[in-house]
């Protein structure tokens, strides 16, 4: 054996996001709203970034952009270097490398859980029904849900089918999901279940993860970064790294530090919640 011990590379995270002076206009690009305006940042790789700020501000507007639900008036964002949209390219095409987990759910009532899980890939025709089968038991498993794959949706909480849709999201190997506010919803103590269920998924998964809150314990709690926007037009008002170590669980939000990076963002916040009360502004 070698004396210089052979460098063992790790796998290449994937799903990196990079958002450039996007904006978009509902209307008229002269007359009509401006949603977002101006707006860069970066998701890197594997990590999970919470985007936060008042209602109405654009939030969702930027993640239907990357989705491929709406187009941009002007910008590019760009996913593993490759342009998903801009400059030629107003509107990115949906792909199963972004897959996105809205707050109202869409598991079909009449399919049972396994059934809702595996209908995309087999669907799609990239797995048979037996891979596709084998591959869920595996991720249900690991997402605590062994006991309920032949029940239905309606026999399950919320929080177990919030569950299934992110299981249902991670049979297509995406690079990044898009989870706008999934845990609305929940009561506190479910929630807090599912924080700690979601970055278990992660750990294993290492999948990029675009998550829309209005929840600030939330974004501390789960985010690498958190992005905190302005009032509409949507801006960047600040990027705060979330320096807590990982893995992270229950005990993390009791710690010093948590609560400093709480304040720090409540009081960025703040200032944007005021100005939004003010002009009246809507959720979108």
């Amino acid at each position: 054996m070698s004396a210089v011990a052979k460098k063992i590379e790790q796998p290449r995270l994937r799903g990196a996001i990079r958002i450039e002076e996007a904006v978009k206009v509902y209307g008229d690009p002269k007359t009509g709203v401006v949603a977002v305006d101006r707006c860069s940042f970066e998701c890197p790789p594997g990590e999970i970034t919470m985007v936060v700020g008042p209602s109405g501000c654009g939030k969702t507007t930027l993640l239907n952009a990357i989705g491929g639900f709406h187009s941009l008036t002007s910008g590019a964002i760009y996913l593993d270097g490759e342009l998903l949209c801009g400059p030629g390219k107003p509107q990115a095409a949906p792909g199963s490398d972004r897959i996105v987990v809205f707050q109202n759910g869409a598991l079909f009532p009449w399919k049972t859980n396994l059934e809702n899980v595996i209908f995309g890939p087999v669907m799609q025709g990239k797995l048979t029904a037996r891979e596709a089968r084998d591959k869920a038991y595996v991720l249900m498993s690991d997402a605590g849900l062994s006991g309920i794959v032949n029940e239905y949706p309606g026999q399950v909480s919320s929080g177990m089918r919030r569950r299934v849709e992110i299981v249902r999201a991670l049979m297509n190997d995406p690079k990044v999901l898009l989870l706008d506010e999934p845990y609305r919803a929940l009561d506190a103590l479910t929630k807090s279940v599912m924080h700690e269920s979601l970055l278990q998924t992660c750990y294993r998964n290492r999948v990029t993860v675009f998550f829309i809150t209005h929840d600030l314990e939330e974004s501390i709690f789960l985010g690498d970064q958190v992005v905190i926007m302005t009032s509409r037009p949507c801006r960047v008002k600040k990027r705060l790294k979330v320096d807590l170590p990982h893995p992270r669980d229950h005990t993390t939000r009791t710690t010093k530090r948590f609560r400093e990076l709480m304040d720090e963002t409540m009081e960025t916040v703040h200032e944007e919640a005021e100005k939004a009360f003010a002009l009246g502004d809507r959720e979108g």
